[in-house]
């Protein structure tokens, strides 16, 4: 028995060692495992704000390009309103009544034989009648242009444009901040 009493004892002994190393793996794994967590958690933690980091970047992009296309639409609106309003004018200009026409006419000879003292007018056909009889003038020529009035001198090297688009666009350009904030505010 006293072989049988050894052994139990080396058995027994062996077996508190081997429980002994099962606790130190079971503390060390579950140290391991815990560090593991740990870091994964704070790699979850810094994706986790590098993903709101770039959401909030992306809403931003989001938010500055729709801005951007709004103000884009509000321009190309104020645009269309713009053209609209240049032509209203224009065919307001265009199709003139006679009496307001040849005003009109008589106005922008006194300012052009300023400039040249006995020009050669053109004007639309038809139109010669509404200056017919003003002095200072060389000859009236009918021609097919939009109305308003072509000045020239005699050598035919200086011309005054005043057809009526022309006037307009030279005013509206101008004036087109003014169009713009009567307009637009």
């Amino acid at each position: 028995m006293a072989l049988d009493e050894v052994i139990n004892n080396i058995t027994e002994s062996a077996q508190a060692k081997a429980g002994e190393l099962i606790q130190e793996s079971e503390k060390e794994k579950a140290a391991i495992l815990k560090q593991a967590d740990d870091k994964v958690a704070a790699k979850r933690l810094a994706q986790q704000k590098e993903l709101e980091v770039a959401l909030k970047r992306l809403k931003q992009q989001e938010i500055s390009s729709a801005e951007l296309e709004a103000k884009r639409i509000i321009l190309n609106a104020k645009k269309d309103v713009l053209d609209k309003s240049f032509q209203v004018a224009l065919s307001s200009l265009l199709n003139m009544d006679e009496g307001n026409k040849g005003r009109m006419y008589r106005k922008i000879l006194d300012g052009g034989k300023t400039v040249i003292k006995t020009p050669k007018v053109y004007c639309p056909r038809g139109e010669s009648k509404l200056i017919s009889g003003i002095a200072g003038l060389g000859s009236i020529v009918e021609t097919d242009m939009e109305a308003g009035l072509v000045l020239e001198d005699a050598s035919g090297k200086v011309r005054l444009d005043y057809r009526f688009r022309i006037l307009l666009e030279s005013v509206w350009d101008k004036e087109l901040k003014n169009v713009s904030n009567i307009l637009f505010g």
